[in-house]
């Protein structure tokens, strides 16, 4: 990660009204603390971890779930509904690890059924549907941070 990525990183959170910011990736850990009352003070706590060797045995991991995503048929995304994610914070499949996943590619659902869960700031929050009808793609991959309004699944609601 870059200085002109941290910058933007900074100016998005002190843009969304979030009180706090942690990020942690591979060899960095960054905190970004802002005031609510307006203040302009803004408080960035930059943090370069050392590669241990489990990094560098993980790392290889990360492309090969790239390409089955690349490979998904070409979907035509004007007939179907976006549900975006409602806040920021880390998306997760499952309930827990030992749980099987919330919904896949193919499963109908309902409107409030649970899609998803995004952690923020440790707090789990379920993410219902508001629609129903069949997942067409899953936009995100599971344990990926997530952004305000970031599209996360694709519904069919025929």
């Amino acid at each position: 990660m870059d200085l002109k990525e941290i910058q933007n990183l900074i100016k998005f959170v002190s843009n969304t009204g979030v009180a706090e910011v942690k990020l942690e990736m591979d060899d960095i850990k960054i905190t970004i603390r802002t005031t609510l009352e307006g203040n302009s003070t803004e408080t960035t706590y930059v943090q370069h971890a050392p590669h241990a060797p489990v990094h560098q045995a993980i790392a290889p991991v990360a492309p090969v779930a790239a390409p089955p995503v690349a490979a998904a048929p070409v979907v035509e995304e004007s007939k179907y509904i976006t549900v975006k994610s409602p806040i920021i914070g880390t998306f997760y499949r499952k309930p827990s690890p030992d749980k099987p996943m919330f919904v896949e590619v193919g499963s109908t659902i309902s409107k409030g059924d649970v899609l998803c869960v995004i952690e923020a700031m440790k707090l789990f929050n379920e993410i219902e549907s508001e629609v129903s009808g069949k997942i067409v793609k899953i936009l995100v991959d599971d344990m990926s941070p997530v952004e305000f309004d970031q599209p996360l699944y694709l519904v069919d609601p025929s």
